[in-house]
C-alpha cells in the first residue's frame, strides 16, 4: 500500500441485502465531480452482526457509513448522539465516525425525498392530500418533512392498523396524520400524492392497495428504485395516474446530503441523477 492509498478516507453502505445498492457508484461519481479523495464500498451485515460491522469499520479507520434496510432503527440506537431529523424519525441512515470511535447519526432521507419531490419534480405539497402506503422503516424519514410542508392531510396506511398507530405514536403523535388499513382506503377518494413506502410488489405479488386511491390527478412516488418500472409504478400507470416515478431522485439527493455532512461540499446532483436513470 502506498502512502497516498493510506490517506484516502474510507466510507461504506451497510445493509442486507446490499448487492443491488447503487450507493458506491453514486459516491464515487460525487468524489470525481468534487475532487474529493475517498473510497466507498458495500458491506452486507445481518441484524445480529450489524454492530460488529459498524464498530469494525470504524476501528479499521473508516470515516462514515450509510445505513440501509433493515438497520436504520438499530443505527439510531447505536449512535452516541443524533441530529434533529434522526431524532424525529428515530432512524439513522448516515453515521459519521470520529477518531475516538464516537458515532454521530443523521437522517438525510427526508431532506433527499423533499428535494427530489419539490425541486427536481416540481411538485408542491402544501394543501394536498397525501397517502403514505406502509408504516415500516421506509416511511419514518419522510413523515416529519411532509408534515412541515403543510399538506391538507396525511393518511398513513398499513396492512394492520396497529403498526400504523404505533409509528405515529413513536413520532410523537403529530396532528394532521390519520392511520388506516389498506382495506379502509376503499372509502377514500383519490389522493393528490400516493407514496409507496412498502416492499410489496418487489417480491412478485400484486399491490394490495385499492385502485380507488389513485386517480387521473394523482402523483405517485415509489421510494424503491429499479432499472425497470417497479410493480408499484406499473400499477399506478395502469390506473392512469397523472405521473408515476420511482425513487432514483431520493436515492441521489439523500446521498448528496450525506456526502456534504462528511466532506463539507454538496455535489451537483443533476448530472448524477441523469446518469443513474440512464
Amino acid at each position: 500500500m502506498t502512502e497516498s492509498e493510506e490517506t484516502i478516507d474510507r466510507y461504506a453502505v451497510v445493509g442486507q441485502p446490499i448487492a443491488h445498492s447503487r450507493s458506491p457508484v453514486i459516491h464515487k461519481l460525487f468524489a470525481q465531480q468534487t475532487g474529493e479523495q475517498l473510497d466507498y464500498e458495500a458491506i452486507e451485515a445481518s441484524p445480529e452482526h450489524f454492530e460488529t460491522a459498524v464498530r469494525g469499520f470504524g476501528a479499521a479507520g473508516g470515516k462514515g457509513l450509510n445505513i440501509t434496510v433493515p438497520h436504520k432503527q438499530a443505527a439510531y440506537e447505536l449512535c452516541n448522539d443524533c441530529g434533529p431529523e434522526a431524532n424525529q424519525a428515530r432512524a439513522v441512515n448516515t453515521i459519521t465516525i470520529a477518531a475516538d470511535g464516537h458515532l454521530r447519526g443523521d437522517n438525510t432521507d427526508g431532506r433527499g425525498f423533499m428535494r427530489d419531490l419539490t425541486e427536481n419534480l416540481e411538485q408542491p405539497v402544501a394543501d394536498q392530500r397525501v397517502l403514505i402506503l406502509g408504516a415500516g422503516g421506509a416511511a419514518r424519514g419522510i413523515i416529519a418533512p411532509l408534515l412541515a410542508a403543510e399538506p391538507a392531510a396525511i393518511v398513513l396506511a398499513n396492512r394492520t392498523i396497529e403498526r400504523a398507530e404505533a409509528l405515529i405514536e413513536e413520532l410523537g403523535a403529530p396532528d394532521g396524520i390519520l392511520p388506516l388499513t389498506f382495506e379502509a382506503l376503499e372509502s377514500e377518494s383519490p389522493f393528490d400524492f400516493v407514496i409507496n413506502a412498502t416492499s410489496i410488489g418487489l417480491r412478485g405479488e400484486d399491490p394490495p392497495f385499492p385502485e380507488s386511491c389513485v386517480g387521473p390527478d394523482s402523483f405517485c412516488y415509489d421510494l424503491a428504485y429499479s432499472l425497470k418500472d417497479t410493480p408499484f409504478v406499473a400499477w399506478a400507470r395502469e390506473l392512469n395516474a397523472m405521473q408515476a416515478v420511482q425513487g432514483w431522485g431520493m436515492l441521489v439527493e439523500q446521498a448528496a446530503e450525506s456526502f456534504e455532512i462528511w466532506r463539507g461540499v454538496r455535489p451537483d446532483t443533476a448530472p448524477i441523477l441523469k446518469q443513474m436513470k440512464r
